[in-house]
């Protein structure tokens, strides 16, 4: 299969994949009406440590090694929790079009993760973009105007949780695996959903047949988009993969105005705009600077 036939498929799986997150997200908010916040935590945790277990195992690993104990692993079991948690809460208690806006910022913090901790080369013009997508994020949460509601810095507490754990997740060996990490992810945020409960004043809520639905397309919809994600990212390159997923917000403002009557506004459009230029800006730079390096180590080019 040619290259050009490779990136198609890849950007076709990341596009589904992305629609999979918005579904995900939708279902996080119609649960909320419904649920506790740190119940749906549980709810995501365990449905998703179940489903991820099951591949697991099926694919002949270990539900356990001492691996997991190592210190990349648990900061990233940690950043995990801190940024589900924020952004869980993020769609709970905020339009879905601004909490998904502003997680479009994830690759924007990674990039600067990237620079100050894993010693990537970043030049000026990367720089650039980056903080002209935190401009774009500024638009969006809207700081001392009338706009503003202090529930959105939930959605920059996930955005930054994120980018930690994927920036970690670079420095995880071998020996552990991405389904083993998926796991381990998921299982964590068990614990949490137990700790949020003893801060929460809401009660455990019974489900109805109606919630099972709700919680069966919840995990389903998370798990499809895992498997999507990780197989776009295999099939097509990443430099030209990566930018497909900024087609989440499309499909965040689509279900957004359809599904919840949102009406986001010029300022929160231009913001997204923003972010969402920047971020494929840099995705851009980073595949001409890695090719020049690449051309560079060429004896004779």
């Amino acid at each position: 299969m040619s290259d050009t036939s490779q990136n198609l498929r890849g950007a076709i799986l990341m596009s589904l994949a992305m629609l999979g997150f918005a579904l995900e997200d939708m279902f996080i908010k119609l649960m909320a009406d419904l649920l506790p916040t740190w119940q749906i935590l549980a709810i995501l945790g365990g449905g998703g440590a179940l489903v991820f277990a099951v591949m697991t195992v099926a694919s002949g690993q270990p539900l356990w090694t001492r691996a997991y104990l190592k210190g990349p692993v648990l900061l990233r079991n940690i950043a995990e929790i801190v940024g589900t948690v924020g952004f869980v809460t993020a769609i709970a208690l905020t339009p879905i079009s601004q909490a998904s806006a502003i997680l479009q910022a994830t690759p924007l913090v990674v990039t600067i993760g990237a620079a100050l901790f894993l010693g990537e080369r970043v030049g000026p013009r990367r720089w650039s973009a980056v903080m002209i997508g935190f401009l774009g994020v500024l638009l969006v949460i809207r700081p001392g105007t009338e706009g503003f509601d202090a529930k959105s810095l939930f959605a920059v507490q996930g955005v930054f949780g994120l980018a930690v754990r994927d920036v970690v997740t670079r420095r995880v060996g071998d020996e552990t695996s991405s389904l083993q990490l998926s796991f381990l992810a998921f299982l964590t945020l068990i614990p949490s959903a137990a700790i949020l409960a003893g801060f929460s004043d809401q009660a455990y809520v019974s489900a109805s047949i109606g919630l099972w639905a709700l919680f069966a397309g919840f995990v389903l919809v998370a798990a499809a988009a895992y498997l999507a994600i990780v197989a776009s990212m295999r099939v097509g390159e990443v430099s030209f993969v990566t930018p497909f997923r900024y087609s989440r917000i499309v499909f965040a403002l689509i279900i957004g105005t359809t599904v919840f009557g949102e009406r986001p506004d010029l300022m929160m459009l231009t913001g997204v705009a923003v972010i969402v230029g920047a971020g494929i800006y840099v995705v851009w730079r980073e595949r001409v600077v890695g090719a020049r390096m690449e051309k560079d180590e060429i004896p004779g080019t």
